[in-house]
């Protein structure tokens, strides 16, 4: 006799295929009666529209597929980037909050909870409409000629960056920031107080004990939640829409738009981002077995 759970289990899985296969049969059925059926010979048309931003060589006469292509870069670019500065943040404000300062805690502290308040796509409007639109022509140089700031963008050291670029970056780094902080801070609570009070009876500073000591014990705990934080991050980055910049979801928009291939297109987007997640889950999960062997030995 098969146990309950197997039965439900069953019961579940043929459910889920029952669900699928009637999806299935309902598109075909409606682009049969459209007549349109699927096909994806217009990725080889000409676009015929601009790109605001492109990393790669681009024209309006180029096709489809590279222009989709081009705002797949755009994206990884964001997204790469993004990861970068929001994990620095996060963990400078996470350890800050063990810190001795305690106008260092205060800030960290009042900078999480007022991020984490406010929707993310506000804050991606504050920072183009408000922080960069809202400056004037006349560069600011806070540091001379090496930086420079306007309602052009950011020039560093020559290389210039749009004001949609750099407030989708700004704003995906300090919203994640917030959220890799508090998973950060309870990754350091895992640790044991006797691990800190150990490495304080050897006279080691509370910066080198958290770099040698805690954090390293800390790791196992924070990666998965630190993966959950990335793959958030990769996902909101298709909010870059509402500021204007050309990810991959904006270009996929205007394609769906201008050809009417709205399941094709969708198709793509969700296999890209699919591919993009599984590139990120797959580093972190290689990331954590590494530090777990290394705990281990």
């Amino acid at each position: 006799m098969f146990s309950k759970k197997f039965l439900f289990q069953l019961f579940i899985g043929i459910l889920i295929v029952l669900l699928i296969w009637l999806f299935i049969n309902n598109l075909i059925v409606n682009l049969i009666r459209t007549g349109m059926g699927i096909s994806f010979n217009w990725l080889m048309q000409p676009s015929g529209f601009a790109l605001s931003e492109y990393s790669l060589p681009y024209k309006p006469s180029d096709n489809y597929a590279w222009a989709l292509f081009n705002g797949w870069i755009n994206s990884l670019r964001v997204i790469l980037l993004g990861l970068v500065f929001a994990t620095i943040l996060g963990f400078s404000t996470g350890i800050s909050k063990f810190s001795k300062n305690k106008l260092l805690r205060k800030v960290s502290s009042i900078y999480v909870a007022l991020i984490r308040q406010i929707p993310l796509l506000i804050q991606l409007l504050f920072w183009y409409f408000v922080a960069f639109l809202g400056l004037s022509d006349t560069p600011l140089k806070p540091l001379g000629s090496l930086i420079l700031i306007s309602n052009q963008g950011i020039g560093i050291l020559g290389v210039n960056l749009t004001p949609e670029f750099t407030s989708l970056i700004i704003g995906l780094s300090v919203f994640t920031g917030a959220s890799i902080s508090e998973v950060v801070r309870g990754g350091l609570t895992s640790v044991s107080s006797g691990q800190w009070e150990a490495f304080r009876s050897l006279g080691l500073t509370e910066g080198l004990g958290m770099r040698k000591i805690i954090l390293p014990q800390a790791l196992p705990a924070i990666l998965p939640g630190l993966t959950s934080q990335y793959l958030n991050l990769a996902k909101n980055s298709t909010l870059a829409i509402a500021v204007g910049y050309a990810d991959l979801y904006a270009v996929s928009d205007t394609t769906i738009t201008q050809t009417g291939r709205a399941i094709e297109g969708f198709l793509l987007l969700l296999i890209s981002f699919l591919l993009l997640n599984l590139i990120i889950s797959g580093a972190m999960e290689i990331l954590n077995k590494f530090f777990m062997r290394s705990n281990i030995h």
